[in-house]
């Protein structure tokens, strides 16, 4: 299968969690996939296959009620603009690609990404949930939060599980 073709394919695939977060391939077997494991796979089949200029970036950004419809209600009676998200994507040539759904969650994010590192695919797991909570430990604290990390992390997880519905 080509580059392109795979791309589009998982493009396709719904969101949604694996049973095993360190094995991308059952983005395929299992037929789902978040921003991490897809690109993950991605990035892992380019590698394997010599296909240059593909990069792997975790970026975070301001998920909010207008680039995340969805969480609404959830932000909103929590009392918070926004929280600070890990979201994956891929660069090719430069220019971003985001397959985590068929309409590109980068553009809705584009502006309001805060920080971004490029990655390897072994480290959307561990590395990203670390570096993801010691981001928002330091938010917590920078812009005066009024909940506690737990809190905002439990938050943060029901609105994950919103979107995945």
């Amino acid at each position: 299968m080509k580059f392109d073709e795979l791309i589009e394919k998982v493009k396709h695939i719904p969101y949604g969690r694996n049973t095993n977060r360190y094995d991308f391939s059952l983005v395929l077997s299992e037929n789902k996939g978040t921003c991490s494991s897809k690109h993950a796979f991605l990035k892992g089949f380019a590698d394997k296959n010599n296909i240059g200029n593909v990069k792997l970036y975790i970026g975070v950004f301001k998920m909010n009620e207008t680039n995340t419809p969805k969480l609404c209600n959830i932000l909103s009676k929590s009392n918070i603009a926004y929280i600070p998200e890990a979201h994956c994507y891929l660069k090719i040539n430069g220019i971003p690609v985001d397959v985590t759904t068929t309409d590109s969650f980068y553009e809705k994010i584009r502006d309001e990404i805060i920080e971004e590192i490029e990655i390897n695919p072994n480290q959307v797991s561990d590395f990203k949930v670390q570096y993801h909570q010691a981001f928002l430990k330091k938010w917590i604290i920078e812009s005066d939060q009024k909940n506690t990390f737990e809190e905002i992390w439990k938050i943060r997880e029901r609105c994950i599980l919103k979107l995945s519905e």
